[in-house]
Formats: C-alpha cells, sequence, structure tokens
C-alpha cells in the first residue's frame, strides 16, 4: 500500500490549495460550486465550475459558498472541502493523515468543529487548525519567538487580516471587509457609471489584475473589454486604462488603509515602534496588486513590503508547521478538542 503524507489545507475564499508533506502544493482550484437550481443537485466544483460562471443555463448556478470570509452555505463547502480532500490524496482505507487546516477568519466556533468532522469524513485521522495570520507569518519566513513586533496584512478575495505578532502570538488583530471582492465590485461599479458599460466579476477580476494599480501608472496601460451598453442594452467593446482601475478602487483602498491604521493604534506602544522601524508585510492574492505597497506606506507613512510569492503564504505555512511539528506544533489548535465540546 503507498503511503500517504500528511497535508496543509488553505481554505480561502476564493481558492483552495493543499499542500503534501514532502511533496509541496499539490491542487489549487478555486472554491466554485456549480450547482441545479432546481433540484439543488451539485453538478461540478473547482476549475471545471469555474469555467461555468457565466456561461450556464438559467437552472445552472455556478457559485462561491464562501463570501467577504464567512460560510454562506454550509452544506456546499462541506461537500467541497470532502472532494478536494479526496481528490488531492485519493480513497484509502487504511491510511489516515494528519491535517493541518487554515480557515477565513470569520468562521464561527460551530462551523469549525462541523468541518473538522468533514475532514475526518474524508479520511482525516486529526485535524488541526492554524489561524491565518500566524500561517501567513510562517509562510513568509517571520520569525516567530522573538520578542519584537511585525505586523501582517493578508488580503484575501473576501477580508483582510491584520495582525501584530510578537514571540508567536497575535497581540493585536482585526478583519477588515476590504479583500479583494470589495475591489471588484468597484470596478464593476466605476464602469457602470462612468462609461455605461455591464460587466462581470470575471472581466472586473482580469482588469484588476491586468491593469489594476493602487497609484497613478507613470506609463499608461490599457485593456479591451466586452461588457453590455447600459443604454442600447446591446454588447460593447471599450478601451479600459489603468487610470480607469486606480480611480474606481480608491474607496476600498481607503477603506483597507484606516483598518490597518485601526490595528496601528490598538498596538502597544513598544510593538508600534518596532513596525515603524520594520515596517508591514503584505501577503495574500492581493497584495499583488501594483503600488499597493507605496500607497499604504505613503498613507500610513509606515514602510511596507510585499512577501514573496504571496498568494502560498497561507498554504506554505501550514506546510512548514507539517514539516516541522516538533518546534512549530505550538501554534496549533487542536481539533479533538473542540469535537468534544
Amino acid at each position: 500500500m503507498a503511503s500517504i503524507s500528511d497535508i496543509g489545507i488553505d481554505l480561502g475564499t476564493s481558492q483552495i490549495l493543499i499542500y503534501m508533506k514532502g511533496k509541496g502544493i499539490i491542487l489549487r482550484e478555486p472554491t466554485v460550486v456549480a450547482i441545479d437550481r432546481d433540484s439543488r443537485d451539485i453538478l461540478a466544483f473547482g476549475d471545471e465550475a469555474k469555467r461555468m460562471i457565466g456561461r450556464t443555463p438559467g437552472n445552472i448556478l455556478a457559485i462561491r459558498p464562501l463570501r467577504e470570509g464567512a460560510i454562506s452555505d454550509y452544506e456546499l463547502v462541506s461537500f467541497m472541502l470532502k472532494g478536494f480532500v479526496l481528490k488531492a490524496i485519493g480513497k484509502h482505507m487504511f491510511a489516515r493523515p494528519r491535517a493541518i487546516l487554515a480557515l477565513p477568519t470569520a468562521i464561527n466556533e460551530m462551523e469549525k468543529r462541523s468541518l473538522i468532522s468533514t475532514m475526518f469524513d474524508a479520511g482525516m485521522r486529526r485535524t488541526q487548525l492554524l489561524n491565518r495570520s500566524l500561517a501567513a507569518a510562517l509562510g513568509a519566513g517571520l520569525p516567530m519567538d522573538e520578542a519584537y513586533g511585525t505586523m501582517i496584512v493578508d488580503i484575501s478575495a473576501g477580508v483582510t487580516d491584520i495582525a501584530v505578532l510578537s514571540f508567536g502570538k497575535v497581540i493585536v488583530s482585526d478583519c477588515a471587509k476590504a479583500g479583494g471582492d470589495r475591489f471588484d465590485d468597484a470596478i464593476i461599479r466605476h464602469l457602470r457609471r462612468k462609461h455605461n458599460l455591464l460587466i462581470g466579476e470575471r472581466t472586473a477580476e482580469e482588469l484588476k489584475i491586468n491593469i489594476g494599480s493602487a497609484i497613478p501608472r507613470s506609463e499608461q496601460l490599457y485593456m479591451e473589454v466586452t461588457g453590455r451598453n447600459l443604454i442600447t442594452g446591446l454588447p460593447k467593446t471599450m478601451r479600459i486604462t489603468s487610470d480607469d482601475i486606480t480611480e474606481a478602487i480608491d474607496e476600498p483602498l481607503q477603506q483597507l488603509i484606516e483598518s490597518i491604521h485601526g490595528v496601528l493604534e490598538h498596538t502597544p506602544a513598544e510593538l508600534a515602534a518596532d513596525i515603524f522601524e520594520y515596517g508591514i508585510l503584505l501577503s495574500g492574492g492581493g497584495a499583488e496588486m501594483f503600488g499597493l505597497c507605496e500607497a499604504i506606506a505613503d498613507a500610513l507613512k509606515v514602510p511596507c513590503s510585499c512577501a514573496e510569492d504571496p498568494q502560498t503564504n497561507v498554504v506554505m505555512g501550514c506546510g512548514r508547521a507539517l514539516e516541522n511539528l516538533h518546534d512549530l506544533g505550538q501554534y496549533l489548535d487542536d481539533g479533538r478538542k473542540r469535537l468534544m465540546r
């Protein structure tokens, strides 16, 4: 019988990543489920379901059951999580691996216990939870056992987790709603208001990724997009500039900066002084937006940098804990205790 290695899971609002001990990241798929609107039958999940967004008949609905860091449909999340785990490790009757799971911050205690139970049904012998901010810090390679303050800002699709860490503990934290989805929504609203052009979520995300910028670019970028003209009702192709996107995302950007400022205000003075010296580290997929570090640094007068490969920081933190349980096991929350409550 082939040996099955332990896994680390980053269950995010927009995508799931699975790390296998000794192998690295083995799965990366969107957290999208396609269902029949009438019967509620699940038709597909992951990459296959995402390809259906905006291209399905009226009776087929492609949705993300995690929104703004919380579960909007527990049944779909449970099915999806179990499906991804079985896809990653296969079905094995006897070899039951261990799992370390990083969940969105807004998931409540009852949902955490239920998801741990789902992991057991999927073949895990034991599931432990790892705080997302600690996981991101581990994955980014931040020192965890030193007596000075570090701030990590993990910008995911649904929410942004902001935390000040010291000695491997979360000292001050906040969960802000200004995640990547808010930036996409702002782009959709802006183009509708300014150009009478209606675009979908996928197009807004492509604009954000390809030409999005938190500050005006020295060299303008352009992208052709097709949407629906709200005046004529007909399809329309328009050239969108990077300045359009900078203008569109200003409101959620200011909300993000205000949330970071609020955490700094509640940070003990000595730790705040450390942060002003060493700076803020950005993690998560949203951290890759052009000019975001500069915009935050300019507004808060604090150095700001982006982690290397920020999208994988959380799952790599779970992986580091798996590979070195002896030293890093202290950061894990034992799921078996939750099931006994």
